[in-house]
This record gives C-alpha cells, sequence and structure tokens, in this order.
C-alpha cells in the first residue's frame, strides 16, 4: 500500500505545475492533501477524483484558505470530515478545514493540517489550543485498536536534525520547545511513531519537506522536515521504504511518500 501525503499550498496551482500528471504516474492507494485553498465550485473533474480516485474533502469557510483532501483508489466505509465528531468545541478549528478522515476497514487514514503559529501571537495561540484540543482525539485513536496513519503537513519540526538552520530558530514557530515537547509525548507516551524516523533515523539535509519562498532557501536546501506520516506501531511496522520527491515542484513543500506491505 503506498501512501502520499503533501501540501499542495493551492491545489489549482499545483495543478498547473503538473501535480495531476506526475500523480497518475504513482500508482498511489491514498493520496493525502493540504492546503487546497478552494471549495468545492473551484474544482475541475480531476482535481475532485482523479482518473482512478475517489475524491473527499474538507473545505475552510473562508475562501483561498487551508482545506484537506483524500484521494483513494478504494472507495472507504466511511468518511469523517472534521473534528465535530469529537465535541463541539472543535468548531473554530473545523471553519478552517484541517481534517478529514477515511476509514477502510480496521484501516483510517487521516488527512491532518496544524495551523501555523509564524504570522503572529495570535496564530501561535490559536496553534496551541488545537494542539491540546487534538491530542485526547490522537490519545483516542491511538487505544482504538485500529491500524492509523495521520498524514500531512504538521508545521513541527521535531529535532534539530529536521531543520537546517535549528540555532537559529529555536524561538520561532514551528520549532518552540512547547511545540517539539508535544511531538515528544506524542510518540514516547501516546505510543504514535514517526515513520520517516523509524525507516530513516539519522538523515538530515535528505529529509527537507518544505523551503521558504525567501533567500533562495530551495536552491541552498535551508529546509524544514513538517510532513509526516504518523502511525500506530502495529502499522508503523508495516512501512519498509519512504522517499520525498523533489524532481519536480508543486509547491512549497514536497510529496512524502511511504509504502506499507499490506
Amino acid at each position: 500500500m503506498r501512501i502520499i501525503t503533501v501540501n499542495l499550498n493551492g491545489i489549482r496551482s499545483a495543478a498547473n505545475k503538473g501535480f495531476f500528471s506526475w500523480l497518475q504516474t504513482q500508482n498511489a492507494d491514498v493520496i493525502c492533501l493540504q492546503e487546497v485553498k478552494a471549495q468545492a465550485a473551484d474544482l475541475t473533474d480531476e482535481m475532485q477524483a482523479p482518473a482512478g480516485y475517489f475524491g473527499y474533502f474538507h473545505f475552510a469557510e473562508k475562501k483561498g484558505y487551508s482545506g484537506v483532501g483524500i484521494y483513494t483508489k478504494v472507495k472507504p466505509d466511511a468518511v469523517i470530515e472534521g473534528l465535530g465528531h469529537v465535541n463541539n468545541g472543535m468548531k473554530d478549528i473545523d471553519a478552517e478545514g484541517r481534517y478529514i478522515e477515511a476509514q477502510f476497514g480496521n484501516l483510517s487514514v487521516v488527512s491532518l493540517y496544524l495551523p501555523s503559529g509564524s504570522s503572529g501571537e495570535e496564530r501561535q495561540a490559536f496553534k496551541f489550543s488545537v494542539m491540546a484540543r487534538f491530542m485526547p482525539h490522537l490519545q483516542a485513536l491511538q487505544a482504538s485498536g485500529r491500524d492509523v496513519v495521520v498524514c500531512g503537513d504538521w508545521n513541527i519540526a521535531h529535532q534539530e536534525i529536521d531543520l537546517k538552520n535549528y540555532k537559529g530558530n529555536k524561538k520561532n514557530s514551528g520549532f518552540l520547545p512547547e511545540e517539539r515537547a508535544w511531538l515528544t509525548e506524542l510518540f514516547s507516551q501516546v505510543g504514535w511513531v514517526d515513520v520517516y524516523r523509524r525507516l530513516h533515523p539519522d538523515t538530515t539535509e535528505t529529509c527537507y519537506t518544505w523551503w521558504s519562498n525567501r533567500g533562495a532557501a530551495y536552491e541552498k536546501n535551508v529546509g524544514w522536515r513538517l510532513d509526516y506520516q504518523i502511525a500506530t506501531a502495529n502499522l508503523a511496522q508495516k512501512a519498509v521504504s519512504t522517499s520525498i520527491y523533489k524532481a519536480e515542484r508543486f509547491s512549497d513543500h514536497a510529496p512524502l511518500i511511504v509504502d506499507y506491505e499490506i
């Protein structure tokens, strides 16, 4: 089973850069999308459901903003849009289109877009709020007995090896001590597994999935690892290979590809 996750930074922009042609060459079973920046009416037939796939989306209420989606070769048993099914305290998160889950038997695949706090204190406070409220749901998924993988842009670089300029970013959103500790808790206490790091525990410069558009960051490979597939332990053990596709640029993020023996 091949799963791809990618922040598109606009599905229409990515389409113009050849994303859908590339996708048809990948033989992926599930593709998780983040930051589609569109509404249903904005999507072409190919964007809604590429050839050979079913397509599902959770759009943001604000036009041209956020939004997540899932393409899948097999029609899911169920699709959950948003976290409102958890409790009503998630309405502000759901308004931004940040969570969609597809269920196939005992397997759940989630496309997640955690907020960025880089635009200021208000958004950083919202990010911390989302993290605090999302953790109990992650704990519940872990305890459910299901095989689950949460794919997406987590907007956090976990360790110093996960970004080029770690010394200069210790006080910046995405590498704050509180954010990194939250991921550590997720892995070491709750029991989730960072699939890429399980297979590549020591890689540095080749692990990045996002580069700023400023200062020739991509050309100089001054990047961050912000995109993850984080799985329950049983599923993570079935991951056999992973790669980050950089031969073409569809976005400021690169697709993260993982193959599982299922």
